[in-house]
């Protein structure tokens, strides 16, 4: 099986793909069962004709925030730890933030955005790719923000492996939700994104670890 972890040429992470599934979910089903990706919900950060990259949601890594980037610990949403983003590049730093609504009386556009700001999942709330290196910015910008995660590498996928990936059933492709990627419960993601799809996908949900213990 196909495990998402094919592309390492050092393109950057939050390159300016638009691809179809960009700032889509792809939801591991149960046939995937192949270490990080195991009940993995990953966010799609590039899709294109060159492949795609995302991080995976709900793998905390146990490494706190404060020890790497102490400049972004106040806004990493808890648990506030550094999260395995993939199996690929694991030195690599990408970060998400979610902002805070704007007002709707201003100018067009009025929220301050961090350095780096790139929108994936657009709500009244929106969430995006951030520069970690350039740091939160200035004070109104770090207001503007109202939670930060911190990813270490990647899942990568060369051109049409995802797409054959998904056409093999190992991954489900549903809408992300804006309160997805900060969750603070991100071990239960997997199972609450299924439920919320209704249908069959919820019955998945309920799919045991490992079927023939029941």
């Amino acid at each position: 099986m196909p495990t998402g972890g094919g592309t390492s040429d050092g393109r950057d992470p939050g390159a300016d793909g638009e691809g179809p599934l960009t700032g889509r979910l792809l939801v591991a089903s149960p046939r995937l069962v192949d270490g990080i990706f195991d009940r993995s919900v990953v966010l799609v950060l590039d899709h294109g004709d060159h492949g795609a990259i995302g991080v995976v949601l709900n793998r905390p890594g146990g490494v706190a925030v404060r020890e790497l980037l102490p400049r972004w610990h106040p806004l990493a949403t808890p648990p506030a730890e550094l999260f395995t983003g993939g199996p690929v590049a694991r030195n690599a730093l990408i970060g998400l933030a979610r902002l805070a609504p704007g007002d709707a009386t201003a100018a067009s556009d009025p929220t301050p955005h961090p350095p780096g700001w790139r929108v994936l999942i657009d709500d009244a709330r929106p969430v995006g790719t951030v520069d970690l290196q350039e740091g939160p910015g200035a004070p109104e910008v770090r207001a503007a923000m109202i939670g930060a995660r911190l990813f270490s590498g990647y899942a990568g996928w060369e051109t049409g492996q995802l797409e054959d990936e998904i056409d093999e059933g190992a991954w489900l492709v549903v809408r992300a939700e804006a309160h997805d990627p900060l969750s603070a419960d991100p071990e239960g993601l997997w199972r609450r994104v299924l439920r919320r799809q209704g249908g069959s996908l919820a019955l998945l949900a309920g799919y045991p670890p490992d079927p023939a213990a029941n």
